[in-house]
């Protein structure tokens, strides 16, 4: 053969998706391709036994010699020590120089058998349920006549027989009223089923029995219905019933569909066996890249895959078996670090043995990033009150200094009129003067320091400024089950304002609101015209204020939580701020019931030129 066809025939072969190796008459292998490599690894030359089987002698099973015969053979094989199952097609190979060589194409059909396995046991499972369930399940003709019924349904109807119970005319011999046959008939092929219909059954004796139907219809290929199946359950027995079937549905379809963290699973191999569509949003894979094409190291950085089982394999971390809640980061599809929560936990089967693990990732990075812009805020906040603290004490000190310093520098003057300038006494008492004064301008720059100059104020839009802080504020709050109303008034006047300054005053507001309500709750916030004037209203459904403690809320150092979260200045300073601005703040409130902050400012009238 010409090298190029030789060379395209390679090509060829290394680019088909199942392996393909050929072995001479001495059981060498002359050739594998990329399928096989990547497989069993690199073993030309070699002996196809140690390298396909990992054996040291022939394989008991090897099949070389009908080949090498003139047979072709198609036969399964399970390899081991790869997990996995081949269907082998093998042919013989006759060379122009007369000798012979066996080709073998390797098909995985590993999970075509793990289909199989499951619909096997699926039909198994099937039919031990209809014989085993603790409910009646039947097939019925359209004509009235039961093809199949499981034994409970015989218990349940008291039949001994069960010949005896498909012999019997079902609207005759089964309902108490014919007519309910018909009903029963008419809705389930017009719906195509019927969920809990109530009837009454007659038992072979004659009694009644109060029964519930969950049929469907059952349909021939070109649609006609042929009959009806479904189970038949006493009253007794409904809500058990309900109750499994929920919790299954339950626990298949909304934990792991519809979850929004990241829920996977794998082998013990570490290869990924479930990801859920809150895997494939957090982490940038869909589902069909990863299950049973990636193994989960690939997920991790590196070596955190076999830390991961080995905190599962230790009592330390939850329990043998189980990892709580432990912090871990996740390699995302496009390269994006992914901090999170990880809880898993090793499967095993009655016997003990590890099958499986699975994990449910949680992802932190939104809410990190919220707590450290709301860590900044408070410490902002704090801040803030604790210089206005000390200004508000700095200048209750000058204040209250002040007039007894002037005294004294009043009283050192006149007794320098009394002594002659030449005296020594004199100087000393110029000295006084001069060290009284020195105190006096200390405290005027005490009082400069507590009563700074004002930010510039500037035309702002309330509304603006509220958005912004909930939405600041907004995961957090969705977090506590709080819930945010909102009612801005579009047409709402601007306020010659400081932004600063009402951002602090509707922080500390929302702040307060959301540790109000730690059970949840809702946080409504709204603006509206008045006359001239801006009026907004915050209010909570939290726990709300003692009467007696209203009056004093908006007293500098007062504070009504438990644990001493600030200084008790934030409701004080907001007061300030917005007496300020011309404005006010009055506060409704019960204890149990919530609470409303009213705050009112002047609109900006604009000077027309």
């Amino acid at each position: 053969m010409p090298a190029r066809m030789e060379k395209r025939f390679t090509d060829i072969l290394n680019a088909m998706e199942d392996g393909i190796y050929i072995i001479g008459q001495d059981l060498v292998l002359e050739f594998m391709n990329n399928t096989m490599i990547k497989d069993f690894g690199e073993g030309i030359g070699d002996k196809c036994y140690h390298v396909i089987n990992r054996l040291d002698a022939v394989c008991p099973w090897c099949r070389a010699e009908e080949v090498f015969s003139g047979k072709s053979v198609r036969w399964e094989h399970q390899a081991t020590h790869l997990g996995k199952v081949f269907d082998l097609t093998e042919l013989p190979l006759r060379h122009e120089d007369g000798s012979l060589s066996k080709l073998t194409i390797c098909r995985d059909i590993t999970r075509r058998k793990l289909r199989e396995d499951r619909i096997r046991a699926t039909e198994e499972d099937y039919q031990r349920l209809f014989e085993h369930v603790g409910c009646g399940v039947y097939i019925s003709s359209k004509e009235g006549k039961f093809l199949d019924a499981n034994q409970a349904l015989l218990d349940m109807l008291g039949y001994d027989s069960k010949e005896e119970f498909l012999r019997m005319d079902i609207t005759r011999d089964l309902y108490m009223r014919p007519e309910d046959r018909r009903s029963f008939q008419e809705m389930i092929e017009r719906d195509g089923q019927v969920i809990d219909y109530e009837v009454q059954f007659k038992r072979r004796d004659g009694t009644p029995v109060s029964v519930q139907l969950t049929s469907h219809v059952r349909y021939d290929q070109n649609g006609d219905v042929l009959g009806y199946e479904g189970i038949i359950v006493d009253q007794t027995q409904r809500k058990k019933m309900e109750k499994r079937l929920q919790e299954a549905h339950d626990f298949l379809n909304k934990f792991i569909l519809n979850s929004p963290n990241a829920i996977m699973a794998t082998d013990m191999k570490g290869s990924i066996i479930i990801w859920n569509p809150g895997a494939e949003e957090t982490l940038g894979y869909r589902a069909e890249e990863v299950i049973g094409k990636m193994n989960i190291a690939g997920i991790y950085p590196p070596g955190m895959a076999r830390k991961v089982m080995k905190m599962l394999r230790s009592p330390e971390y939850g329990g043998r078996g189980k990892l709580r809640s432990y912090p871990i980061v996740f390699v995302r599809r496009d390269g994006e670090i992914v901090e999170g929560n990880l809880s898993a936990a090793i499967i095993h089967d009655e016997k003990g043995n590890e099958l499986a693990s699975f994990g449910i990732f949680v992802d932190l990075r939104e809410r990190l990033k919220m707590e450290e812009k709301l860590r900044q805020t408070r410490e902002q906040l704090l801040q803030s009150e604790k210089l206005a603290a000390m200004g508000r004490l700095t200048s209750q000190i000058a204040h209250e200094l002040n007039n007894p310093i002037y005294g004294i520098m009043n009283t050192l003057e006149l007794l320098k009129t009394e002594i002659p300038p030449e005296s020594k006494r004199r100087r000393i008492l110029e000295m006084a003067l001069s060290e009284t004064v020195r105190l006096s301008e200390l405290l005027r720059k005490m009082l400069s320091f507590s009563k700074p100059d004002e930010e510039e104020r500037q035309p702002t839009d309330i509304n603006v400024i509220l958005d912004e802080i909930l939405l600041l504020h907004e995961k957090q709050l969705r977090e506590n089950n709080i819930r945010i109303r909102t009612f801005f008034d579009e047409a709402l006047p601007t306020a010659f304002a400081s932004k600063n300054q009402l951002r602090q005053v509707f922080l500390n507001m929302i702040s307060n609101a959301r540790d109000a309500m730690p059970e949840g709750g809702t946080l409504t916030v709204s603006t509206r015209p008045d006359d001239g004037r801006i009026h907004i209203e915050i209010s909570d459904t939290g726990t709300g204020i003692e009467k007696e403690h209203l009056d004093k809320i908006f007293d500098a150092f007062f504070t009504t939580k438990a644990s001493v979260k600030g200084v008790g200045l934030g409701l004080s300073v907001c007061y300030g701020f917005i007496k300020e601005h011309g404005g006010d703040i009055e506060v409704r409130s019960d204890k149990g019931s919530g609470t409303t902050f009213v705050i009112t400012l002047p609109a900006y009238l604009r000077k027309e030129p």
